[in-house]
């Protein structure tokens, strides 16, 4: 599995309003600055986060970007999944039941079944909170 450029640059744009946003818009300029990514391609972002909820925009001089809930609210799966769809490794396990019609004597199906769980666990267990600790250690303790 390879998560797009797009999905790791979604990931720090989020990290970045956590770290930056406590209750102020942010500017696209400012992450963009802080973040080394173009303003073109953080809007495309914002965009995909914006319909699905993720984020809250204000417009005019003094509007910006904030997160739509607190950053303990967000699981790294969640945004991941926005950005680049399903996260399963291979293509027969796009459907839920699968319909491969080699599902039941697949003798690999165990195997992808078993890295995507381990996958969807780990990204579903890590908050948006826990990346903006790690990127500032002094940031405000969002599970208080």
């Amino acid at each position: 599995m390879k998560i797009s450029t797009k999905g790791r640059y979604a990931l720090r744009m989020m990290v970045d309003l956590a770290v930056h946003s406590h209750g102020e818009w942010i500017s696209l300029k400012e992450i963009s600055e802080r973040q080394n990514i173009s303003i073109k391609y953080l809007e495309q972002i914002v965009s995909n986060l914006m319909r699905s909820g993720l984020l809250l925009s204000s417009r005019g001089p003094q509007g910006g970007y904030m997160l739509a809930r607190k950053p303990e609210d967000y699981t790294v799966g969640e945004i991941l999944r926005e950005i680049e769809g399903s996260l399963v490794p291979v293509a027969c396990m796009e459907s839920d039941p699968n319909h491969c019609l080699r599902y039941k004597q697949c003798p690999t199906i165990k195997f992808w079944e078993g890295l995507y769980k381990v996958v969807t666990d780990y990204v579903n267990s890590v908050t948006l909170a826990d990346l903006a600790r790690q990127a500032n250690p002094d940031v405000i303790d969002y599970t208080i």
